[in-house]
C-alpha cells in the first residue's frame, strides 16, 4: 500500500488535471496503522533490513505528504492510529468526526511515535504532545480539533456530501478548498472527561525533564486528587516499555526545534536501531505480547526506567554501524511541514 500511495502522490503532483487529493478509509476505520506484526515476522525470517526498507518508504511518503503542493483532505472516520496518522495528519486538511479515535500507542509495543510524530506532537499546546505520545492516549474528534491535530470537525453523516462538493473543485487554491469544508464544519464541545480539561496538570507533570520525574509528579497529583484520569495515565506509563518511554520523550523534545524532514531523518535512525534489536528486543517482545500471542504481558528488558541509562538512549540517535546502511535521503521540497494550530 505504501508503494502504491507513493506512486499516486508523485504522479498526481505533476498532473495538472488533479486539483486536490481526498484520503479516506475503506470500511469502519480510516487506518489503524502499518502491518508491524508482518514486519516483525519478515525480520525474523530474513533480515532487519526488511524493516529498514519498509520504514524508509513509509517515511518518504510521510515527507511527501507533509510538503505536498496540492491540498490533501483526509476524512478521518473511525480509527486513526500509527501509520494511519502518518498518511493523514501531515496533510493540509484533517477532518475529524464524532466517531474518530486517534492514538499513537507505540510505547506499549516497544516502539516510539514514529511517522514524523515528533514533529506534530511537539507542536501541540504546552506539553500535551508528551502526554499523548508517552501514554498512548486516545483522543476523540473534538479533542483532535481543539489541540490542532484536526483542522475541521464534520458530522459523520455529512461526509458523503462534503466529498461530493470537494470532487467538483476545479482549483488547488487551499482557501477555496477550506471554504467548502467550512460550510459543513461545526465546533463540537469537549466532554467533561477530556484530557484537555486537565491541561494544567499535564503541563505541570509532563514538562519534567525525565520520565521518572513525570511519573513522580503524576503520583504526587494522585495523592491529592481522586481523578481516575491521573491513575489511568500512571498505569499506562508503567505498562509501557521503559526504553520506549525514554527515547520517545527525547524524540518529541528534539522535534520542537526541527523541520518535519529533520524529524523523519532522526526517527529513521531510531527505528533502524529498533529493527536491528542490538540495543533492545522490546519491539519484538511487545509485538509478541500484544499482536501475536496476545497475552498482553510483555517482559521488557531492561524492566525498569532506572535501568535504562542515558548512554543507552543516546545510541538510538546515532548512525547505524553498517557499511550498507544509509541515512534517510529526502528530496528537496519547498515546504518544511504543516502548521498545527490549536483551537484552545
Amino acid at each position: 500500500m505504501i508503494m502504491a500511495l507513493l506512486r499516486c502522490f508523485t504522479a498526481y503532483e505533476e498532473d495538472d488535471g488533479v486539483k486536490l487529493l481526498i484520503m479516506k478509509g475503506k470500511g469502519r476505520a480510516f487506518c489503524a496503522g502499518g502491518d508491524v506484526a508482518g514486519v516483525v515476522k519478515s525480520i525474523n525470517n530474513s533480515s532487519w533490513k526488511y524493516g529498514a526498507d519498509f520504514f524508509r518508504n513509509e517515511f518518504l511518503l510521510n515527507y511527501i505528504i507533509a510538503t505536498y503542493s496540492k491540498p490533501q483532505v483526509s476524512l478521518l472516520a473511525g480509527i486513526v492510529m500509527g501509520g494511519g496518522a502518518g498518511v493523514s495528519l501531515h496533510g493540509r486538511f484533517r477532518v475529524a468526526t464524532e466517531n474518530t479515535v486517534f492514538a499513537m500507542p507505540e510505547t506499549a509495543l516497544g516502539l516510539f511515535p514514529d511517522i514524523g510524530a515528533s514533529y506534530f506532537l511537539s507542536r501541540l499546546p504546552g506539553f500535551y504532545g508528551e502526554y499523548v505520545g508517552l501514554a498512548g492516549a486516545r483522543l476523540d474528534g473534538a479533542e483532535m480539533l481543539a489541540c490542532g491535530l484536526a483542522t475541521h470537525f464534520v458530522q459523520l453523516n455529512r461526509l458523503p456530501s462534503l466529498e461530493e462538493s470537494l470532487k467538483k473543485v476545479e482549483t488547488s487554491n487551499p482557501f477555496a478548498v477550506c471554504s467548502i469544508i467550512d460550510q459543513f464544519a461545526e465546533q463540537p464541545s469537549l466532554k467533561e472527561s477530556s484530557s484537555l480539561n486537565r491541561l494544567e496538570v499535564i503541563n505541570k507533570c509532563f514538562s519534567k525533564r525525565t520520565v521518572e520525574d513525570i511519573i513522580s509528579a503524576l503520583e504526587q497529583e494522585a495523592s491529592k486528587s481522586a481523578d481516575e484520569w491521573i491513575a489511568a495515565t500512571i498505569e499506562s506509563l508503567k505498562k509501557a516499555s521503559p526504553t520506549s518511554l525514554k527515547i520517545s520523550l527525547r524524540s518529541i523534545r528534539e522535534g520542537r526545534t526541527q523541520t518535519v524532514g529533520e524529524c523523519l531523518r532522526r526517527e529513521y535512525r531510531m527505528v533502524c536501531h529498533v529493527m536491528r534489536g542490538d540495543l533492545s528486543r522490546d519491539f519484538f517482545e511487545g509485538c509478541r505480547a500484544i499482536l501475536l500471542d496476545k497475552d498482553r504481558n510483555p517482559k521488557w528488558m531492561p524492566p525498569t526506567l532506572e535501568q535504562v541509562h542515558d548512554e543507552a538512549v543516546e545510541q538510538y540517535f546515532s548512525r547505524i554501524d553498517d557499511r550498507q546502511w544509509e541515512d534517510l535521503n529526502l528530496p528537496a521540497r519547498r515546504s518544511h511541514g504543516r502548521n498545527i494550530e490549536s483551537k484552545l
